[in-house]
């Protein structure tokens, strides 16, 4: 039986006709993941749906909130094209989690769930989209991925061990360190306070050198299972730009529907303009193109 969906508060956009609804997903493990849902029309059906994701987890509805507030551009355009969108939210990245704690095993013990590991974050967006195809006014055989960073990499993890209900995604800026196995150069240093990994300052520009510290044959071996259509986009002058590069050349070696662009510009996820205080949107002329290839790209695999 599916799982009842909560739209617990709907409240108008600033300068948008079109309102937020804030609503939450069941998650596997029996919680709740809230994401921020807007339709092109209050009236129509069949929308095709693109799920915005960036960087690491945490932050719950106050996230969301100020999420439409100040990156509700992309909405805004994802809108215009006929898209339903949300920005979603789930739980907090676990270091090496995908790496080390293997595929998600679900037993039954005294008639309940018994699981070798704990969801993953990429594990929750599946939970929010299996609550957005249950929705009255969406496609579910139309379900699109725009994720940035960590979100980016996520998206690689649930092409790869999920038959998930995508049809499309976007991996910009993927940050698919733990993804392809990748050694940290001399830069990464571990928290004497929490004996976790710091790798904010590598310098990964170079594909070649990237490639050299992967352990490719378990990067291969986790990305023959892809068969999502996947944009995968990198900024030209990134410090990680050979990660983001080195991703699409995989998929591309394994002859997977793979396409790249790369971009110059200064603001790590270009593709999600930002709301100043004065409630101007800063954007240029670099990121409406970009995004005009990230709808084009969608229009090609979620077309009706």
């Amino acid at each position: 039986m599916p799982s009842p969906t909560f739209s617990g508060i709907t409240e108008n956009v600033p300068g948008s006709s079109r309102p937020v609804s804030y609503r939450l997903a069941q998650t596997w493990d029996g919680l709740y993941a809230p994401y921020a849902l807007r339709l092109p029309s209050q009236d129509g059906t069949g929308f095709p749906f693109v799920f915005l994701a960036y960087g690491n987890g945490g932050g719950g509805l106050d996230w969301l909130r100020g999420r439409v507030a100040t990156h509700g551009y992309i909405m805004e355009r994802l809108l215009d094209a006929g898209y339903a969108c949300a920005w979603g939210r789930y739980r907090t990245e676990v270091e090496l989690g995908f790496h080390q704690g293997g595929r998600l095993v679900v037993d039954r013990r005294q008639g309940m769930d018994l699981m070798n590991r704990s969801p993953l974050e990429f594990e929750d967006e599946i939970a929010i989209l299996e609550d957005v195809a249950r929705h009255p006014q969406i496609d579910p055989e139309r379900l699109g991925h725009v994720g940035v960073s960590h979100a980016g990499e996520m998206l690689f993890k649930i092409a790869s061990q999920y038959d998930s209900p995508l049809k499309a995604g976007v991996a910009c800026e993927p940050a698919n360190h733990e993804f392809l196995d990748l050694t940290p150069d001399d830069s990464a240093f571990t928290n004497p306070d929490t004996q976790l990994r710091n790798i904010e300052e590598m310098q990964m520009r170079d594909p070649a050198f990237v490639r050299s510290r992967i352990n490719e044959p378990l990067a291969m071996e986790r990305i023959a299972p892809i068969t999502l259509p996947m944009l995968v986009m990198g900024r030209d002058d990134d410090h990680l730009q050979g990660i983001f590069r080195l991703s699409y050349d995989l998929l591309d070696k394994s002859g997977k529907d793979a396409t790249w662009v790369s971009w110059d510009h200064p603001l790590h996820g270009y593709i999600f303009p930002v709301t100043g205080a004065d409630g101007g949107v800063e954007v240029d002329d670099v990121q409406e193109r970009a995004i005009d290839g990230v709808i084009a790209f969608l229009d090609r695999h979620l077309s009706a």
